[in-house]
């Protein structure tokens, strides 16, 4: 009787074995059932009958050339319905290198393709324990990934499959970084060109996603990952979903806790991806001052703070606020009426202000969209979005890299009380840096 030898995947071990790749077939006998889309809400319309974005292109020939040599990506990129494979290939096909972390919904590997030694990240499911088929969070964070193409959201490769049906791995690109980790480890904070050309990307990323009627519900700067080519990629699309017109009622409990918008946290049974974009300004204001902006401990004590920073609204301010089912137990006389929001950003410009106010509108109907944000002056005023090329690179800890690495545009003076192990770093400031406040490049050594 022969015996299936054990994958290595099959455990948490960190060391590595090398079996030989094998591929397992699935049935397609029940092909049309497995299909990821079968549990979404249908959309009212067609994604490719879908009315053309504003896109960064379609601006004026003054405000483009105002762009510097950054160019956006277009919010009209590939949105394909998925094609599935009668098979998968077996996970083995991939060696396994370290685990990266671990989350709500699955454990993150760093992993090696034996054929071509390309490094990729595998997701691997947390499937053990469900009595009640594949979950609906996964379905929708696979269907959503492999239909959003687009240079700022995380590119799936293929689903991969272990010995077992419980064994389902998601491979994507492996991306060196993600925001929140990266922003903690930094000594000082993104400069204002390179904030600017991270926000452009997130925001290109969500148009793309709103255009095409999906919402990501759970945007925040963990869920941001940075490679070293200075590109943004949205990830973790667990809590994302298509909607429909009308919206009709969705899960209240989505958007971690210090990114989730007012109505949200108010109790409003309906919301639109205004949702997400209370999230990117609340990322905004995050890598300006380079800490969360708003820090609450429960649901009630986040309301709480966002009062205290922008004011108790009021119906004129937010027509429909006084009916929402939590308003009725809070005693509106205990926050002033007016914002204090301009005196946590004393270094941001009024277009900068002007923004992050719209971004952070009580009002859903109010609040700004991604196409407009795309559109928005602050991008197009001194100083200007850096090309992604031209970003720093740091050490990867998902990689187990632990050397230290400054921007190169950084003034010098910014790294002072290197590490004396940091030969390198002193050398980073030497070359073509960048004096944001003057308004010009300053060239060194």
């Amino acid at each position: 009787m022969s015996t299936v030898k054990k994958s290595k995947w099959e455990s948490d071990e960190e060391q590595e074995q090398k079996p030989q790749p094998k591929r397992i077939k699935k049935s397609t006998k029940h092909k049309a059932s497995a299909s990821p889309s079968s549990d979404l809400r249908p959309s009212p319309r067609s994604p490719a009958a879908a009315p053309a974005p504003a896109t960064p292109q379609t601006k004026s020939t003054t405000q483009s050339s105002a762009i510097h040599q950054y160019q956006q990506p277009s919010t009209t990129a590939a949105f394909k319905q998925p094609t599935f494979l009668a098979e998968c290939r077996h996970v083995d096909c991939y060696e396994r290198l370290n685990r990266i972390e671990e989350g709500s919904y699955g454990i993150v590997f760093r992993a090696r393709e034996r054929e071509t030694d390309d490094i990729v990240a595998l997701k691997k499911l947390k499937l053990e324990k469900e009595k009640n088929g594949f979950p609906v969070t996964s379905l929708r964070e696979i269907y959503t990934l492999m239909n959003a193409k687009h240079p700022n959201i995380v590119n799936v490769r293929e689903i991969v499959m272990g010995n077992h049906l419980d064994q389902v791995f998601i491979v994507m690109d492996f991306i060196e970084h993600d925001l929140k980790t990266l922003m903690t480890d930094m000594r000082t904070p993104f400069l204002q060109s390179e904030v600017k050309t991270l926000m452009l990307q997130l925001l290109s990323a969500v148009a793309l996603l709103h255009d095409n009627w999906m919402i990501h519900r759970d945007l925040k700067t963990s869920n941001l990952l940075l490679n070293n080519r200075g590109e943004i990629k949205v990830a973790d699309f667990g809590l994302a979903r298509k909607y429909g017109s009308p919206l009709g009622n969705m899960t209240q409990l989505v958007v971690t806790l210090w990114y989730r918008a007012p109505e949200l946290l108010l109790g409003s049974k309906e919301y639109t991806t205004a949702v997400d974009m209370w999230s990117i300004g609340c990322i905004f204001a995050e890598l300006v001052n380079n800490e969360p902006l708003i820090q609450g401990r429960s649901e009630i004590d986040q309301v709480d703070k966002i009062f205290r920073l922008l004011g108790v609204p009021d119906e004129k301010q937010w027509p429909g606020f006084l009916e929402l089912p939590h308003v009725k137990n809070i005693a509106l006389d205990n926050w002033q009426p007016f914002s204090t929001l301009r005196s946590k950003f004393p270094y941001l410009t009024e277009a900068g202000m002007d923004l992050l106010s719209k971004l952070l509108a009580y009002d859903p109907k109010k609040r700004i969209t991604a196409d407009e944000a795309l559109q928005h002056p602050y991008f197009s005023e001194s100083p200007l979005p850096k090309d992604p090329a031209l970003f720093p690179t740091w050490p990867s800890k998902g990689s187990g890299e632990k050397k230290k690495v400054y921007s190169p545009s950084a003034p010098q003076a910014a790294h002072a009380g290197l590490d004396e192990e940091d030969d390198t770093g002193l050398a980073g400031t030497l070359f073509a840096g960048q004096s944001e406040s003057a308004g010009f490049r300053l060239k060194l050594g």
